[in-house]
């Protein structure tokens, strides 16, 4: 059997194009499995899985907890709003307290880049990093390309726009490394204030136009605007924004193309994308959804064959 080239899923930086195949032609295997009448196979019968969120999540939390129970493996939730992390606990302790417990993976999302990194260098468990700061969130990008590759039947060559906070995203960053090592040429898209300094170090293409980039592109993964993270105003108002760089159904009829529509949620309908944009037939939105569970299967099971 082919393995991966890493203990943990830490970013996408971390891995090579090969692993990505492999997690994705696994996470193929996984999909089968998703659509028979029984869901679950015994694939992590003996495997404890922590699920440890020190940042609010619905999506990736539920998608992950999914994939964990269709591999029947034993899990526990941890979120910090009612833990000892509220009394001044460390992370380390915090952590190794949940080993304590004997627990073999750890899939956690942080508010601070490189606390996944950090860990990984301190304890035995593999970890799945689920978001980290505004630094990666890989299992979000593999998803991302997962769902390119099923629509298009590969992702080399294929021309990908990232629309909107590509600042403060961890999306944006994760997907830029994924679509690379896949070959495919990637654009951002969004004001001057939400585009880092050196994004054009990374080799991508830049944009601030979105018609010239939505004419530009086969697919655009819309991002929302993340005003949980944002210390300062970046643009006048949410209107604003929407005025210019929000995708509604009607600037996608006028290009002179069909192109595919993503967004990795939560939606603001109305603000970066209109529901008729969202729901439309363009939209892979809900595919994504579906992939999501699938391809956390792949990367939960191919790191505990490397334990």
């Amino acid at each position: 059997m082919q393995e991966l080239s890493v203990r943990h899923l830490l970013g996408i930086k971390d891995i090579t194009p090969q692993d990505i195949q492999l997690i994705f032609e696994t996470a193929d295997n996984f999909k089968d499995v998703l659509n028979r009448p029984i869901k679950k196979v015994p694939s992590l019968r003996d495997i404890t899985i922590a699920n440890v969120f020190f940042e609010n999540s619905t999506r990736t939390r539920l998608s992950f907890e999914l994939a964990e129970k269709r591999l029947s493996a034993d899990v526990i939730n941890f979120s910090s709003s009612g833990s000892s992390v509220k009394k001044g606990e460390s992370l380390l302790d915090t952590v190794n307290n949940i080993l304590a417990m004997k627990v073999d993976m750890i899939v956690m999302r942080h508010a601070s880049p490189g606390a996944p990194h950090f860990l990984s260098r301190h304890i035995e468990a593999n970890i799945v990093n689920a978001g980290d700061g505004t630094h990666e969130h890989p299992t979000q990008a593999l998803l991302d390309a997962f769902s390119i590759r099923e629509k298009y039947g590969e992702v080399a060559g294929k021309k990908v726009v990232i629309i909107g906070d590509i600042l403060h995203s961890r999306v944006a960053l994760s997907n830029i490394f994924a679509l690379q090592k896949l070959g495919a040429k990637v654009m951002v898209c969004g004001p001057v204030t939400l585009l880092p300094k050196h994004i054009k170090e990374l080799g991508v293409k830049v944009e601030l136009n979105v018609r010239k980039a939505l004419e530009w592109c086969d697919v655009a993964n819309v991002l929302r605007i993340q005003l949980e993270r944002q210390q300062m105003k970046y643009f006048p108002s949410l209107r604003e924004y929407t005025l210019y760089y929000g995708i509604d159904k009607k600037l996608l009829d006028s290009l002179n193309k069909e192109i595919t529509i993503m967004h990795p949620g939560p939606i603001n309908r109305g603000v970066e994308i209109s529901s008729d944009a969202a729901d439309s037939s363009q939209s892979i939105i809900l595919n994504q959804v579906e992939n999501g569970v699938a391809i956390r299967m792949a990367v939960l099971y191919l790191l505990a064959s490397k334990r």
